[in-house]
């Protein structure tokens, strides 16, 4: 690149692999004829950034915004597709996608038309269906009423029999009387009931036959009897229980009230006559029909069906075509249209190993579009930040997605991932150290490793979704825990001697119940990790506790250490020597003078078996430093040490404080006072806001905000240095925690459950085991393990170093296209 600032290259050979790729912009210069196809070359090798030329119009005044709504038209139809096909239960099958396949033109059409027949045989299979479930309703109705006619008719004949025979003579109190003899011998003087029949939802039935009563004062009579299994309501399509009603009225005026309450009450009315015969010949008719109305819908299901497993099989083909052509037009729509109108201009960024690669893309495309004129290619200078781009495979891709998480990298800064493939497994299995638990993740990881192919191809729940993403990082955590876990001997909590016999035994066999008392060091030391034998002995708890947190402070020194110098490398990289020596060596004395200085305290003591107290050494170095060390002495000349150390600390404070600012401001003045610039230089110059070098190319230097930032950053690191070795104490603290909880349910419920002597004690106790185990150790302190790793690297590693203020590179690529839809 041609960029006035760009960072030095060749510098620190094995750093190289932590910067990200170099970055260029170019510009392209597409003709028309030929714009199509190159984006579809360009969409496929996926490296190639576009800027968007076009920011200050809305979609629908560019030029492909009509190309975009036909898109938009097609997508809706195989989103209409897809759904029947759920409804159907046809899945889509998977075919390779090749653009030379389908044409886009030809494949709209034959979208509208198969859209086009597919709504109109799911219109006339509703219709059909709609009348068929109306006949079967209409069938209940028959049955039912006729049911209750013929017993009513029954009633009224036995009825008549014993009124035909009492004598006329006879002055019974039960014979009928003048008025009701006269209507039974003149038909003209009866009074003529009508009927209403049909179906009402039954949760509705006592709400429907109230309001019915109050509406006609109770001048009705209603029958209901309710139907066995529930129907499908030809109106919703839904099934429903339902009740079979008839209601007996006089008068139109209750006739008109009837019909409104049972279109309120969403009742389903159908014909009925009271004549049996008829009620006979109307049962058959409806069966004939239902017969046949099901032979018809059944030959159309099979019809929609036919059409839908023809889309199916070319589904996905085509609803990836769709996708690459909005997406293709989406970009054109980005581009800025010449003067001329024939051709249109692009520009964007891309990795520098992609010249090649795009330069013959362009020259395919133009061969296969027989374009007269080529596209032009050509690299801009230009002073703007490029985006950052890593190249990462399956393995490293999750450890990259942990650090951008917290911040996408500058560009061509130090980037933490590669360090946190190896330091963030380490750290978990420092906290999650059983080699036990370490097998039963590697064996889950292992599964979703050897099926990653087939589990790639489906949808996963959100959790599901999250472990498979990251199996390869939980690969790395399980085989870090075996290893943690060999070294503290824990498997499951229980120790045993796998690199040889403990280091210690018995003097005399009336020690062999003992814990620690009569035990002697028979050999120097245990091959490899913990001795078992420290396992149950009372000194168990303090010895590990030492070991731990001792062990807590060593490793957060020297990954803090590591963070600073990267930022060593990172202000080389970017030629700032300000950071370098106002920065980058003063805050290595203070964390070394202190911390670095406990680190070797801890080792000493380990190396020499001192029996000295660190705590009192540390602590007494601020507040007496003169005073001598007694029996606390640890090496001759440590005194003399620690002076220099609290010295050097304290220099270093005003150090990182007050240089960097007072340079800034001479850099500043210099280069306003002494130095002249072409007037565009000049222009550039003002324009430009270079953030690497801490404000430098402002035109308005504003002293006291630069010293507040630097005195903020100075205190924030002189409190971390203590606050972030503190945080390192998580280590001992939740491996101490997972420890204990494995040894309470290994002792308190297996162990329990196997002196009771009773099988189904001890399988009871053998699957609360296994759940505690699953559920608490290897869920919830797994996730808990976890997180605590995540904080450190975030919080006391990157934040010596990492500024992650940039953006990530994103470029048009089918394939990236294909996962967002997803």
């Amino acid at each position: 690149m041609g960029d006035l600032r760009e960072p030095r290259r060749g510098c620190c050979p094995p750093m190289e692999l932590m910067r990200s790729e170099a970055m260029q912009l170019v510009q392209i210069i597409i003709p028309i004829e030929s714009s199509h196809l190159t984006m579809s070359y360009l969409g496929n090798l996926g490296l190639l950034q576009f800027k968007d030329l076009n920011a200050d119009k809305s979609p629908f005044q560019r030029t492909y915004a009509n190309q975009i709504k036909r898109c938009g038209e097609m997508a809706r139809k195989l989103r209409l597709f897809k759904e029947q096909m759920t409804k159907a239960g046809i899945v889509p099958s998977a075919m390779p996608v090749t653009q030379t396949q389908v044409d886009f033109d030809d494949l709209e059409i034959k979208l509208g038309d198969l859209e086009a027949e597919l709504i109109e045989v799911n219109a006339n299979n509703e219709k059909l269906q709609r009348t068929y479930n109306e006949l079967l309703e209409y069938m209940l109705v028959l049955q039912k009423g006729g049911e209750f006619f013929q017993s009513a008719q029954s009633r009224a004949t036995a009825q008549q029999r014993e009124i035909e025979a009492h004598q006329p003579g006879d002055a019974s109190l039960d014979s009928p009387l003048l008025l009701e003899q006269e209507m039974l011998t003149d038909p003209s003087k009866q009074v003529k009931l009508g009927f209403i029949s049909g179906l009402v939802p039954k949760d509705k039935s006592m709400a429907f036959e109230r309001i019915l009563f109050r509406a006609t004062r109770g001048n009705v009579f209603i029958r209901q009897e309710p139907i066995d299994n529930p129907v499908t309501d030809p109106v919703s399509g839904e099934k429903v229980a339902k009740n079979v009603f008839i209601i007996f009225y006089s008068g139109e005026r209750a006739k008109a009230k009837i019909l409104k309450i049972c279109e309120a009450f969403g009742a389903n009315r159908y014909p009925f006559t009271e004549d049996i015969g008829k009620q006979m010949q109307m049962i058959l008719e409806v069966s004939g029909k239902i017969a046949e109305l099901k032979t018809t819908i059944d030959v159309g299901l099979l019809h929609r069906d036919t059409i839908l497993k023809n889309i199916a099989h070319q589904f996905e083909q085509w609803n990836q075509l769709v996708r690459e052509e909005k997406s293709i037009y989406h970009t054109l729509n980005m581009l800025s249209l010449d003067v001329t109108k024939k051709c249109l201009v692009a520009e964007g960024w891309s990795p520098v190993f992609a010249t090649t690669q795009i330069q013959e893309a362009l020259q395919r495309a133009t061969r296969d579009s027989n374009s007269q004129v080529g596209s032009i290619f050509q690299v801009l200078h230009t002073r703007e930040s490029p985006p950052t781009y890593f190249k990462t495979n399956k393995f490293t891709s999750a450890f990259q997605e942990i650090v951008d998480a917290y911040g996408i990298a500058k560009y061509q800064e130090a980037n933490p991932g590669v360090f946190t493939i190896v330091t963030f497994p380490f750290l978990f299995a420092v906290m999650f150290g059983d080699w036990g638990h370490g097998l039963c993740l590697l064996l889950g990881t292992l599964f979703l490793i050897v099926r990653e192919k087939k589990l790639s191809s489906q949808k996963l729940g959100d959790i599901m979704e999250m472990m498979f993403g990251g199996r390869y990082v939980i690969m790395m955590m399980a085989l870090f825990s075996i290893y943690t876990g060999l070294i503290y001997n824990e498997f499951f909590s229980v120790p045993f001697e796998l690199f040889g016999k403990s280091a210690y035994a018995c003097r005399d066999p009336s020690c062999s119940d003992a814990t620690t008392v009569g035990l002697i060091k028979v050999r120097r030391t245990y091959p490899f990790g913990v001795d078992p034998e420290w396992h149950g002995s009372r000194s168990e708890l303090p010895f590990l506790n030492s070991l731990k947190m001792k062990m807590s402070i060593l490793i957060g020194v020297a990954q803090m250490n590591l963070g600073i110098i990267l930022s060593y490398f990172n202000a080389t990289f970017f030629r700032n020597g300000l950071n370098i020596w106002y920065q980058f060596i003063p805050q290595l004395i203070f964390l070394n003078s202190l911390f670095g200085y406990l680190s070797l305290l801890i080792i000493v003591k380990w190396c020499t078996g001192s029996q000295s107290d660190l705590y009192h050494v540390m602590i007494y170095m601020f507040l007496s430093p003169t005073d001598e060390l007694g029996e606390n002495q640890l090496f001759p000349g440590q005194k003399t040490l620690q002076l220099v150390l609290l010295v050097l600390a304290l220099i270093s404070v005003p150090w990182m404080l007050f240089p960097k600012p007072l340079l800034l401001k001479k850099q500043h003045q210099e280069r306003h006072q002494g130095q002249t610039y072409t007037a565009l230089q000049s222009t550039e110059e003002s324009l430009e806001v270079d953030h690497s070098h801490d404000s430098n190319g402002h035109e308005e230097f504003e002293f006291s905000e630069v010293f507040v930032h630097q005195m903020i950053h100075t205190i924030e690191f002189v409190l971390g240095a203590v606050s972030n070795t503190a945080s390192y104490l998580r280590l001992w603290a939740l491996s101490l925690a997972h420890s204990e909880l494995s040894a309470v349910f290994y002792e308190k419920v297996l162990l329990l459950a196997w002196g009771y002597n009773n099988v189904i004690i001890l399988i009871v106790g053998i699957i609360v085991f296994v759940a505690a185990t699953v559920g608490v150790l290897l869920v919830m302190e797994t996730l808990s393990a976890f997180l605590h790793a995540l904080r450190l690297h975030w919080v006391e590693f990157q934040n010596k170093f990492y500024e992650g203020d940039g953006y990530k590179f994103a470029p048009f690529s089918f394939v990236l296209v294909g996962e967002e839809d997803e």
